[in-house]
């Protein structure tokens, strides 16, 4: 089984574009990949900004829409869709629920890319985006501003800066997958 991830870094300079990387050749045109969303703004922007992405890179992305949090209909569908991987929105519904989504994909035995480290450290099987403990770190640094009279509506809009590549290789097993040591050797963390 080849693996498919769709990475859309929502970097500054690169807000609307994204990679498809098929690990261990390159992507390829006609490949179906779903992206895990919810009724979140948020959800449906990042779904249309990647939409693009794997239109130009030839790759059919199927949206799917989590219902209700019925993450067992979703990724049901997605099976019966045939896709070969899953990109899971980085959302607050999603993020609170990351256990069972992890769950869930695992009983489907899809690949999945999440966006933070800690899914991966969950059992996740691989991450690219920002540390929760990292933007819980800067949002400290914002309260701590506020508190001290600064007025919030002057306060700088900040983006991640640092993406990390995380990757579980206990979670790979469990799919059959084995990852090629390029991959490896350009991730930030790897849980055996």
């Amino acid at each position: 089984m080849a693996l498919m991830v769709l990475v859309a870094p929502m970097s500054s300079a690169a807000a609307q574009t994204a990679k498809v990387y098929r690990v261990g050749c390159r992507p390829r045109s006609g490949a179906r990949i779903a992206f895990l969303a919810t009724d979140e703004a948020s959800s449906r922007l990042q779904a249309e900004w990647t939409q693009k992405a794997a239109a130009s890179l030839g790759v059919k992305l199927l949206v799917t829409e989590a219902r209700d949090r019925d993450y067992d209909r979703a990724f049901a569908a997605m099976v019966a869709d045939r896709v070969e991987a899953v990109l899971v929105a980085a959302s607050v519904v999603l993020s609170t629920d990351h256990a069972r989504v992890i769950q869930v994909a695992a009983k489907h035995r899809l690949p999945a890319l999440y966006d933070f480290r800690e899914h991966v450290e969950a059992g996740a099987l691989m991450a690219y985006g920002g540390s929760v403990a990292a933007f819980a770190r800067r949002a400290a640094v914002y309260v701590d501003r506020i508190l001290k009279g600064a007025n919030p509506a002057e306060l700088p809009v900040e983006r991640a800066s640092v993406f990390e590549l995380a990757i579980n290789l206990k979670t790979a097993k469990s799919l059959g997958l084995t990852m090629p040591s390029s991959l490896l050797a350009r991730a930030d963390h790897v849980i055996q």
